[in-house]
């Protein structure tokens, strides 16, 4: 009867955290608040390109650089997602517009403007920050005002483009040298203060034309609003070629706004998809009710007949005719083959399952809001380095039952194996990045600073947890464990082991799949991934399905006197990780332009990092489900 009700209380709760579910977010900043005429400068980010997924420095590109360009990244997950913030030469004066405002002219060299081409080649997109708030272009396409992040470097055009011709020849590569900038703002209605809540850029390729060069006081033929002569208008583009001269220009209008500072995130992280969101919950949901079924017809019936039946048997004949999981009560708690390796891998999970549910609760009440930049995947970090005590104290314990007695190899095991195998392939994908000149390879001092919250603080605190998780005694066996193993009988195809692990990763999966395609997309294509009240409404649909697929399928191997359960429970919700790896590699080929061999790699790379780390996470969840469930039908009955 529990686990219905658990069920049923899963939809009453989703009900009541309703109004958390689409998004809710704290600002996360301070405002800063501006008077008429205050500077305001504008930060340049990475160029990014969801066809080879490596990000570049802006300065990367022969773009114009102010007197001193200075680093202002401010947290180490900023670093680690390959953001480059520095200043730039384009500042504002708050409530001031101004038109045809000229940057720099610049003169490509012939290195700069294959470096120019290749970006407009693979769709790089430039990322400008005004106030904390990154520059967007409104997507057109859309019935509601949704903001596409960055702008495009340039555009490819034909030359039957360009000269209306029908034959078409070679591509022609035109850089986006005019930014028409919208900067909306809230007045404070007490004071003259105001707040900026809107940046929008509208790109130009204007091949601008001149009399003489006066620097910034030229007069531009092409662009002149006392001779209203605006941008965009019947202007030639400004093609990229080698020794060709670019001149960079602006326009800034700033556009009062009803929106209050503290929702000015609103319409980035506005979704369109909310109905299919809902139709994931909804799917999901089907897959635990059904689950829940089978385990409550599996406690209810089966279990309370077979314990009721079990401890009637009064004759040594009837006990001698037993049948069923009562029979390996002798062999179920017997230690499993690797019983160490198992330890770790449980004392990860743990680790894993603290990090995300106490992430997800701080971004599900708004506490990693989106203009702290790289907030999530520092949380994420300090979390991680921070659990390595419970890793070590589970660890310790499961370790201690199983009558193993070297407990600092066993500790030295959990805080190394998983983090050491991770690390090997990020140092790989790094090496690969840094030769490819990207701005995504990670630093050495950050990578020094990695290695030292591994071991400064996570190992430490993997020794300290283990130290008192062993310290105490050990969690008592509800039956005795046999001195001779009993010999296993030759099992059903249906039970073998490989077709059961890989049956019981169906439905884990089928619970998150819908949902993961939009995470897939947030990480893979450059969008706003907000919406953490539907994740984790998913990651409790997600350890419920775990825990029930595998008492179910660990029941029908005991009932077919199998007692190798411990590590076959851990594989069972385990395997839906091979799973979300296949519908990774599904994901590449069917919504992702990548060409480049490099950027396949990294996907891959990162993609397997992922699918192992979900793999310790659920399967440490079955794992503990499946050990609650036999140690509570065995404490049940009555053995003689």
């Amino acid at each position: 009867m529990a686990v219905p009700m658990a069920a049923s209380s899963l939809v009453v709760w989703m009900l009541l955290t309703l109004p958390l579910v689409s998004g809710f977010y704290l600002p996360g900043v301070a405002p800063l608040d501006l008077a008429q005429g205050d500077k305001v400068q504008v930060k340049v980010n990475k160029l990014t390109s969801t066809k080879t997924q490596l990000p570049y420095e802006y300065y990367s590109l022969d773009y114009c650089k102010p007197k001193k360009v200075e680093n202002m990244a401010e947290n180490l997950g900023e670093v680690l997602r390959g953001d480059r913030i520095e200043n730039s030469p384009y500042v504002f004066k708050m409530k001031v517009n101004e038109q045809c405002k000229i940057v720099c002219k610049t003169k490509l060299s012939e290195k700069s403007a294959k470096i120019f081409k290749e970006r407009i080649k693979y769709d790089y997109r430039v990322n400008m920050i005004l106030d904390n708030l990154p520059v967007a272009m409104v997507n057109t396409e859309s019935r509601i005002k949704i903001y596409d992040r960055g702008f495009p470097v340039g555009q490819t055009l034909s030359l039957s483009d360009v000269k209306n011709e029908e034959k078409k020849v070679d591509l022609k590569y035109f850089i986006f040298n005019h930014l028409s900038f919208v900067v909306s703002y809230h007045q404070d209605p007490v004071s003259t203060d105001s707040r900026i809540v809107g940046f929008e850029v509208a790109p130009h390729s204007v091949k601008h034309e001149y009399g003489t060069w006066e620097d910034e006081k030229t007069k531009l033929k092409t662009c002149n609003p006392a001779q209203k002569v605006t941008v965009p208008g019947h202007q030639a583009p400004q093609e990229v070629v080698a020794d060709g001269e670019i001149i960079f220009t602006y326009d800034v209008k700033f556009v009062p706004s009803d929106v209050k500072w503290a929702s000015r995130w609103d319409t980035y992280l506005l979704s369109q998809d909310d109905q299919i969101h809902w139709f994931s919950i909804i799917n999901s949901l089907m897959i635990v009710l059904f689950l829940s079924g089978m385990v409550a017809m599996i406690m209810m019936r089966t279990l309370h007949r077979d314990i009721s039946n079990y401890n009637q048997l009064d004759t040594l004949e009837e006990a001698q005719e037993e049948t069923g999981w009562k029979l390996v009560h002798g062999d179920v708690f017997r230690p499993p083959i690797n019983a160490g390796l198992l330890c770790a891998y449980v004392g990860t999970g743990v680790q894993f399952l603290g990090m995300t549910v106490v992430t997800m609760i701080f971004a599900l009440f708004g506490f990693l809001s989106p203009a702290n930049r790289g907030g999530l995947m520092t949380a994420m970090l300090l979390l991680w380095v921070f659990m390595g005590l419970f890793a070590g104290y589970s660890s310790a314990r499961l370790y201690k039952q199983f009558k193993g007695t070297d407990w600092k190899l066993n500790t030295l095991k959990t805080a190394f194996m998983f983090p050491g195998a991770v690390f090997v392939v990020f140092f790989i994908l790094n090496a690969i990045i840094w030769g490819q000149k990207s701005s995504g390879a990670i630093p050495f001092t950050t990578m020094i600073a990695l290695v030292l919250l591994w071991f400064g603080i996570s190992v430490p605190l993997v020794f300290v947890g283990s130290y008192f998780g062993f310290k105490k005694p050990a969690v008592d066996d509800p039956v005795r464990t046999n001195k001779i193993p009993r010999q296993v009988p030759e099992q059903a195809w249906y039970m073998q082991p490989v077709f059961s692990i890989l049956i019981g990763g169906i439905l884990p999966f089928g619970a998150v799949f819908i949902e993961l395609f939009f995470i897939l997309t947030s990480i893979w294509l450059n969008k706003f991934y907000y919406i953490f009240g539907f994740l984790f409404l998913v990651f409790l649909i997600l350890v419920v399905t775990c825990a029930e697929i595998t008492i179910v399928l660990c029941y029908f191997q005991l009932c077919s006197e199998d007692y190798n359960w411990w590590w076959r429970a851990y594989f069972t919700a385990g395997s839906s990780a091979l799973y979300l790896f296949l519908y990774a590699a599904f994901y590449f080929f069917t919504k992702l332009d990548i060409t480049k061999v490099v950027s396949g790699i990294l996907y891959f790379g990162y993609m397997l990092i992922i699918s192992y780390s979900f793999f310790v996470l659920t399967g440490t969840m079955g794992f503990y489900a499946c050990y609650w469930f036999v140690r509570t039908i065995y404490a049940a009955v009555k053995i003689d």
